[in-house]
């Protein structure tokens, strides 16, 4: 266990931030992982006990893409003169940062290597500085009549409250979520108690997370908060890791590189859940933009991993997007991806939110998979009071919650199953559409229908 150990925080250890004076990053593809110093027969050398677990539990086989990357590979890459900045096994990628042009050229010539693609180019005119210091903290909470505090309307829209009182708010089960930051979650007293299994950031690793954005803060708060009368959430007993992977301060294609590594990182520390409230469609070099064709859960990377999130015995749920005003109004990638959740907003009465996206994918499966509120959804602020908020974002990690305490009622299923069952729990599953999906899902009724099973 010890070795097993030592090789994950020297895997992950490459994909350290990259030194600010780099101009320049990028994916390179591989073709294979044939020069590999591991076997699938000790899975034990490359995977945690945890990781195992969850796949043996669910009859999953460990295939080639949970093997590394191939370490000889990645030392070759280095020595052209490059430093590592993220590292994807399951899609066999590196993602490097140079100032050179043309120590790709070099790299890309090496026999292993497939592709080599531009993710980050340095900005000309940075954008305003998001906070990276602490705001006051005041605390002030206003106690509530309810249990769930102004939270209620958001759990009950899903029937989440009867679950909690049959005793299945979490407990046991392990959430991640990738996000921006977490903006004084570490200092706001009414999140003391969430229980955090430890944090990560594969965008700066000398960052403060907590110093970060907000809004992994306010979404964690859907989910963990166990304050009761001031506010609780869709998960109160899980525990949580809290992994940054969008770099707020562009737009660039190497927040999926990022991305990616944390979705293989939580697989990798036993992870059942994973919410992740960020989406992608256009891009500060607009030739990088989506188009409707490419929603086909496979042409952005960061799709692609996760589809395979389900393979690997976890559940990821993710927002929609919230471009549903706009020119663009579609599903925003990762929600594209096979087997997830994808959620769109409604308000507290089930209309959808007007900003909500819209799907469905341009191989016409049904997206968003489901709604919850996202409209004025009941959040923790950076100031330590409960607040508004409005996204798909908020609609995601409400979900979220409620799919792990499912789970934790249910653990004879697997992940895909357990995204099925959510789906047949929603109020429009007879007639699902491209706004509501499989409509608001039922977690109760849910639980009800694999109890009959």
């Amino acid at each position: 266990m010890k070795n097993f150990l030592l090789f994950v925080l020297a895997l992950f250890s490459l994909g350290a931030y990259a030194q600010q004076q780099d101009s320049l990053k990028y994916r390179i593809s591989l073709k294979d992982k044939a020069k590999t110093c591991f076997s699938l027969n000790k899975p034990e050398q490359f995977l945690s006990a945890k990781a195992i677990a969850r796949r043996e539990r669910q009859h999953l086989l460990i295939d080639s893409t949970d093997l590394p990357v191939c370490k000889k590979y990645i030392e070759a890459i280095k020595a052209e003169g490059v430093k590592i900045a993220a590292v994807g096994k399951w899609d066999n990628f590196v993602t490097v940062s140079c100032n050179d042009s043309m120590l790709i050229n070099r790299i890309n010539a090496l026999p292993f290597v497939r592709s080599t693609e531009r993710v980050w180019k340095k900005p000309n005119s940075k954008k305003p500085q998001m906070s990276t210091s602490r705001d006051s903290v005041t605390n002030r909470l206003v106690r509530d009549s309810l249990y769930y505090g102004q939270a209620y309307r958001q759990i009950q829209i899903s029937n989440g409250e009867k679950l909690h009182k049959a005793g299945f708010k979490g407990k046991g089960m392990v959430i991640a979520i990738i996000d921006a930051g977490f903006h004084n979650a570490d200092r706001i007293k009414a999140m003391q108690n969430i229980k955090i299994e430890g944090t990560k950031d594969f965008v700066n690793s000398a960052s403060d997370i907590f110093a970060e954005s907000s809004h992994g803060m306010k979404v964690l708060s859907c989910m963990g908060m166990n304050d009761p009368y001031v506010m609780v959430g869709t998960a109160p007993e899980a525990s949580y890791w809290l992994l940054r992977s969008e770099d707020e301060y562009s737009e660039q294609l190497v927040e999926q590189d990022y991305w990616a590594e944390a979705l293989e990182f939580a697989d990798s520390v036993g992870v059942d859940v994973v919410n992740s409230s960020l989406g992608y469609y256009a891009f500060d070099d607009k030739s990088k933009n989506y188009t409707y064709r490419d929603l086909d859960g496979h042409y952005a990377l960061i799709s692609r991993e996760a589809s395979k999130a389900a393979d690997k015995g976890m559940v990821l749920v993710c927002s929609a997007g919230n471009a549903g005003r706009g020119s663009w109004k579609k599903i925003t990638v990762p929600g594209d991806a096979d087997d997830v959740i994808t959620v769109g907003a409604v308000a507290v009465n089930g209309v959808l939110a007007p900003f909500s996206s819209v799907g469905n994918t341009a191989d016409h499966r049904i997206k968003p998979d489901v709604v919850a509120v996202g409209l004025k959804a009941t959040v923790m602020d950076t100031n330590g009071g409960v607040a508004r908020a409005n996204g798909t974002s908020f609609a995601s990690p409400i979900t979220c919650g409620m799919v792990a305490c499912l789970w934790q009622a249910c653990p004879q299923l697997t992940a895909k199953e357990l995204i099925e069952l959510v789906h047949r729990s929603g109020d429009r599953v007879d007639f699902p559409d491209n706004i509501y999906g499989y409509g608001i899902p039922d977690i109760w009724k849910a639980y009800q229908m694999s109890l009959k099973k």
